[in-house]
């Protein structure tokens, strides 16, 4: 989920955040499509672990035929995994149409990953009408249950102006909680806003901080962003940056899965 262009430009370190690299971007932001056993309903968890396992296994034909009636009868993460079947191509044809229709089912009962993978299809135009505005507010719905996944979405949107007014504190608010619960790419993006001065006063050291934090999940955009970042900071600050990486604890627990 990189949302930024970097330069250097007479020893300045440049920072860019555009709508068109977000769009693209973030797009590959969406909820890691696997099977999950959260939330089964009890009577029918056996089969359910069945489907899971046979998942796993790569035997698509036994999952759906296990997950579909469960879907049927209306359980939320029966309907969940079957729209990520559709969404993925594997026991069905790839079909987002369809996919859409499960993941709504799913997000209307509150499932929580169905709703911001429903989010991800209409800022996409897959399986339905690309419409940002509707994306935002599924982002929102599984943002405020705090699935870092759709709060990291939903500040993506806000820092692009996408389905909602440009608003850099707003998608800062969203990065943060993100951030709060390990979500590498959110903390790469709060680097970057803190290092432009986007939302918060500029802060090279708190930027750095984060930057670090994201670069120890290894995403090596923020290796990268880390080293530029460092050319523009005295030893002192350097330090000090380190040390709060070291002693930053997370504000917020994750939310149950």
């Amino acid at each position: 989920m990189r949302l930024i262009k970097l330069r250097c430009h007479d020893g300045l370190l440049v920072i860019s955040i555009t709508k068109s690299k977000v769009a693209m971007k973030l797009k590959r932001a969406i909820t890691a499509i696997v099977l999950v056993s959260a939330f089964a309903a009890p009577v029918a968890a056996g089969t359910f672990e069945d489907a899971v396992d046979a998942h796993a296994r790569g035997d698509y034909a036994k999952a759906l035929r296990l997950i579909r009636p469960l879907a049927n009868d209306g359980d939320a993460a029966a309907q969940y995994n079957l729209a990520l079947m559709y969404m993925t191509g594997r026991g069905v044809q790839q079909d987002y149409t369809a996919a859409a229709i499960w993941l709504r089912k799913a997000a209307e009962q509150g499932y929580a990953f169905a709703q911001s993978n429903l989010g991800t299809l209409y800022r996409d135009g897959r399986g339905v009408p690309e419409n940002d505005a509707e994306a935002v507010v599924w982002f929102r719905k599984a943002a405020d249950q705090g699935d870092p996944v759709a709060q990291f979405l939903l500040g993506g949107q806000y820092a692009t102006g996408q389905g909602v007014a440009r608003d850099y504190a707003e998608a800062l608010l969203w990065f943060q909680k993100a951030a709060e619960q390990g979500h590498p790419a959110a903390r790469f993006y709060l680097g970057v806003m803190y290092a432009k001065g986007d939302g918060v006063p500029q802060d090279y050291v708190r930027a750095h901080m984060w930057f670090s934090l994201s670069a120890a999940q290894g995403n090596q955009e923020a290796v990268k962003t880390l080293e530029m970042a460092e050319r523009k900071m005295t030893a002192a600050q350097i330090a000090e940056a380190q040390k709060l990486a070291r002693d930053w604890k997370p504000a917020t627990q994750p939310p149950p899965r």
